[in-house]
């Protein structure tokens, strides 16, 4: 599969006011995606470049909630009753 990538413009004015590298934005932005349903835990987190334990407590520490519903235990059940009978 191939993978594009999009690029925004971030004036310089922008980057500068915030005080912030572009990397803390792309962060910003994963986060707030991901607080609004439009990316996955695992998109998010790797938009944000972090592990999943760091986006994990990023999370926690911002007081985000994560989305797990009854469909995300569903898709995952397979995997924890693997990891069960180890």
């Amino acid at each position: 599969m191939t993978t594009m990538v999009y690029s925004i413009d971030i004036p310089a004015e922008i980057v500068h006011t915030t005080r912030m590298t572009l990397e803390e934005i792309k962060l910003e932005l994963a986060l707030m995606l991901f607080q609004q349903g439009k990316l996955s835990f695992g998109k998010a987190r790797e938009m944000a470049g972090l592990t999943v334990w760091d986006f994990q407590l990023l999370l926690g520490q911002r007081k985000i909630p994560v989305h797990y519903d009854i469909q995300d235990y569903l898709a995952d059940q397979p995997a924890i009753d693997a990891l069960t009978k180890q």
